[in-house]
């Protein structure tokens, strides 16, 4: 076990607008894990990313949840530990990494079906409603491709809607961490569109898999702390339809908080 008594770290804090409706949830678990740290004598700092204008020099460990591509790039000259590396978390825009899944032979929606389309902002995160999009059918999806190339975002990807349960699940690669729920169970959402799929009914699927398939996703990504979404279908076949970075672990950060600490100290 590492010895992290002394250890300088510093808590990067994501930019308000990866944090739609979520930025005091985002906090939460950087200081849920700050806390566990100091308690092993740790000396821990935080910043928010957009005040971070050159790569620390002065610390051992970095815990980033940042997204801004200045603040990636910063971070890239840093040559201590950082969770998440700022190039893996590049990687998962949704352009790249439509790409990484496949090579990972993870499971994705079709790019067609008879529900309607999914048109999601392809170059960073989603940052408001309008970077997420469903239209139920053809004539819809040109126009919401057409607003979006009208506010400038010209990469962009389109899945097909996938009927069933929605599952978003939560995990830390290499720390034996992985919880999924059910987000409709309790409500908790940003957007509304979790309800499109509508009452979960629970339908039976392989949920070892499903970890196997994240935790693949993550590694082959080259993030540690991640989460994402999936839909369950009627026969208990799942495609992945979201996967991004340090999410905030609302439904079970007590859990992750220790499962990070687990992993650093190994």
């Amino acid at each position: 076990m590492m010895e992290l008594a002394g250890m300088r770290m510093l808590m990067v804090e994501r930019a308000p607008q990866f944090s739609p409706n979520s930025v005091d949830k985002d906090r939460a678990i950087l200081t849920a894990l700050a806390e566990r740290l100091a308690k092993r004598g740790c000396a821990v700092s935080f910043i928010n990313e957009q005040a971070l204008k050159h790569s620390p020099k002065s610390y051992e460990f970095i815990f980033t949840m940042s997204r801004l591509p200045e603040t990636l790039k910063s971070l890239a000259d840093f040559r201590g530990r950082i969770i998440n590396r700022p190039e893996a978390i590049a990687r998962c825009s949704r352009c790249e990494l439509e790409q990484v899944m496949t090579y990972a032979d993870v499971p994705q929606p079709p790019r067609e079906g008879p529900d309607g389309y999914w048109l999601k902002r392809g170059d960073q995160a989603a940052q408001s409603q309008g970077d997420v999009v469903f239209a139920p059918d053809q004539a819809a999806l040109t126009d919401a491709i057409a607003a979006m190339r009208q506010r400038g975002i010209e990469r962009f990807t389109i899945s097909a809607h996938v009927r069933g349960d929605l599952v978003k699940f939560y995990g830390v690669a290499g720390a034996g961490f992985f919880r999924y729920y059910y987000p409709t169970d309790d409500g908790e959402t940003k957007y509304g569109d979790e309800q499109r799929n509508g009452k979960a009914h629970h339908y039976s699927f392989d949920a070892a898999c499903l970890q196997t398939c994240a935790e693949r996703l993550a590694m082959t990504v080259g993030i540690e702390v991640y989460g994402g979404d999936c839909i369950v279908r009627t026969d208990g076949s799942f495609c992945v339809i979201d996967f991004n970075d340090w999410p905030s672990f609302s439904r079970c950060r007590e859990e992750a908080a220790d499962a990070i600490v687990r992993l650093i100290e190994k």
